[in-house]
């Protein structure tokens, strides 16, 4: 979950040779999506997603489009390494950072109820983050607020490793990034950073007087009739089944300032000498309100047709919303594009999530109505790509050729 700007930059700048260019102020526009016949009718596409994961090492991938015409949703390779357990359709997965959209959108819910607002400081509601008198709300929703990013601390990430069961207060996660120097003043620059999603979770909390887990449910998940969708309680580190195992290659400590792994320890993963670990009953609730939630692939494409088609805001508050998408590297047209807890590849808008063991990538272009999810039980390849994007590009490039 911490930030894949290499990764990201590579989506950015695919699709948008593929005829979509980053919207600094709004939603791109999108060329014609393919006819159904041309989504894998000779089975094409499903046999390049199928060598791109072997490419990768990835053990199992799910992959959904759809369109206001159509479908196509294929389960892909295996549950566990080295078994004969095959993915399927239902399985649930970790979303990671795709959380953020849900933290987000019930803080953006609370402004519409005049509870809160864009400008207002941090402070008001949260008095001891240094310098809240300067940092907005918004500002924590958009990664502007200067704010460091706990989960690139290698302390942070050595104690993942030596004890993946811990359970982790939101409190201690925001303390622990609080103490850090900050990157910029709030305003003068973008960092992807978990502990300003961490605060926005802990303001939803003050403001509703109510667990993350049962707001989330009662504001997003119950009215979309996504039952298998789900944000534990901090305690709970199992999936629901069915459910796939969790890959990493390498630890937490060995990619924390470079996703790639050495080329020697890649040289052995290729080779089969050096197997991923199986990191699926990490405690994610590290992540929080930045990244612990669990869905489907049918519940996440629900879900983000329903975030970039406005049913959750109001539409002034909507349109706010796709219009604070603005490149998160000024200055480079490759870069995607975040705002407001939401992010966008070329015509994509939606999100991705990296977390030990699972990676996803979630977009709906809203031109077509095109909605793309990519759930992989794999978190990066030994050579550091974030393996849900790279899966997306191959899909992309069938839909937007």
């Amino acid at each position: 979950m911490t930030p894949r700007t290499a990764s990201r930059r590579r989506l950015a700048a695919v699709i948008a040779v593929l005829g979509s260019v980053v919207a600094a102020g709004g939603v791109a526009a999108s060329p014609p999506v393919a006819a159904p016949p041309a989504i894998d009718a000779d089975g094409a596409l499903s046999a390049a997603i199928e060598a791109r994961m072997a490419e990768l090492l990835v053990p199992g991938a799910v992959v959904l489009v759809r369109t206001p015409e159509w479908g196509w949703m294929e389960a892909f390779g295996t549950r566990a390494v080295g078994a004969d357990d095959p993915v399927t359709t239902e399985d649930h997965f970790r979303i990671g950072s795709n959380t953020k959209t849900m933290t987000g959108t019930v803080l953006l819910q609370l402004v519409d109820e005049d509870r809160v607002a864009l400008d207002d400081p941090v402070s008001k509601f949260l008095p001891d983050v240094p310098n809240g008198d300067a940092i907005t709300v918004e500002q924590l929703l958009t990664m502007r607020s200067g704010l460091y990013n706990y989960s690139e601390l290698l302390s942070f990430n050595v104690e993942l490793d030596e004890d993946p069961s811990r359970v982790w207060v939101p409190e201690e996660l925001a303390a622990i990034g609080l103490a850090e120097p900050v990157y910029f003043a709030p305003g003068e620059g973008f960092h992807y950073s978990n502990t300003n999603t961490v605060l926005a979770g802990l303001i939803v909390e003050q403001l509703t007087g109510s667990r993350l887990e049962d707001v989330f449910a009662e504001r997003l998940f119950e009215p979309l009739g996504l039952t298998e969708t789900s944000f534990p309680a901090i305690d709970i580190a199992g999936l629901p089944e069915p459910h796939p195992r969790g890959y990493l290659f390498g630890t937490n400590v060995d990619t924390v300032d470079d996703p790639a792994l050495p080329p020697d320890v890649q040289a052995a993963a290729h080779a089969g000498r050096l197997l991923p670990n199986d990191v699926t009953e990490l405690n994610p609730s590290w992540g929080w309100a930045a990244g612990a939630a669990i869905s489907t692939a049918e519940d996440l494409a629900t879900y983000v047709e329903a975030l970039i088609g406005g049913e959750f805001l109001s539409p002034e508050l909507q349109r706010r919303r796709l219009d604070s998408l603005e490149s998160s590297e000024p200055g480079n047209p490759d870069a995607a594009g975040y705002g407001l807890a939401l992010a966008q590849f070329g015509p994509m808008i939606g999100h991705d999530g990296s977390l030990p063991g699972f990676q996803s990538f979630m977009g709906h272009d809203p031109g077509t109505g095109t909605t793309l999810i990519v759930l992989t039980n794999l978190q990066a390849a030994p050579s550091g790509e974030q393996v849900a994007n790279e899966l997306a590009m191959v899909v992309l490039g069938e839909l937007y050729r």
